[in-house]
C-alpha cells in the first residue's frame, strides 16, 4: 500500500462534504507532476486529506483510492473550469482517481505541527514553495502521522 496526500481548500471541497458523499472523484489537478502522482496510485492506497488555503491549514482525515486511472470529466466539458480543448476521449490528458471517506480526524494536523515533526525532504507538504495538489507521503513517514 502507497500513501499519498491530497490537498483540497474547504470551501471548493471538504472532508466533511466527502464523508457526507462517501465517495468522489478528485477532479481538477492540471498539473503535470500532480497527474503524474494520480496515475500512480493503486486500489486501497491510502491519502491524507489535507485543507489548504484556510486559517489554519494542515491533515483533517484519511481517505482511499476505490478506482484508479479514471479519465478527469472536466477535461472535457467546455463549460467547465477545467476543459481541456487538446485532450480526447480516445486521448486524455488529465487522470485521475475516486475516493473514498475513511474517517475525519479528531483534531486537525496542523501545517505548524508537521513543519515541528518533519523535514522538508520528509515532507513535500512543508518545503516552501510547493504548491503540488498532489504527492506521495513515505511509509514511515505516514505511519507516524497515523500517531497523532
Amino acid at each position: 500500500m502507497n500513501y499519498w496526500l491530497m490537498k483540497s481548500e474547504p470551501n471548493v471541497y471538504s472532508i466533511n462534504d466527502l464523508a457526507q458523499e462517501k465517495q468522489t472523484i478528485w477532479e481538477g489537478v492540471r498539473n503535470y507532476q500532480a497527474r503524474n502522482f494520480l496515475r500512480q496510485m493503486q486500489l486501497e492506497d491510502l491519502a491524507f486529506f489535507y485543507h489548504s488555503h484556510t486559517k489554519n491549514p494542515g491533515i483533517v482525515g484519511l481517505m482511499k483510492i476505490v478506482k484508479n486511472n479514471l479519465a478527469d470529466p472536466t477535461q472535457f466539458d467546455p463549460n467547465n473550469q477545467y476543459y481541456d480543448p487538446k485532450s480526447t476521449s480516445e486521448s486524455p490528458r488529465w487522470q485521475t482517481v475516486l475516493v473514498e471517506f475513511v474517517q475525519i480526524f479528531p483534531e486537525i494536523i496542523t501545517l505548524s505541527k508537521l513543519k515541528q515533526e518533519f523535514s522538508e525532504e520528509q515532507l513535500l507538504v512543508i518545503k516552501k514553495g510547493n504548491r503540488l495538489s498532489v504527492m506521495p507521503i513515505e511509509k514511515k513517514i505516514a505511519e507516524k502521522i497515523l500517531t497523532f
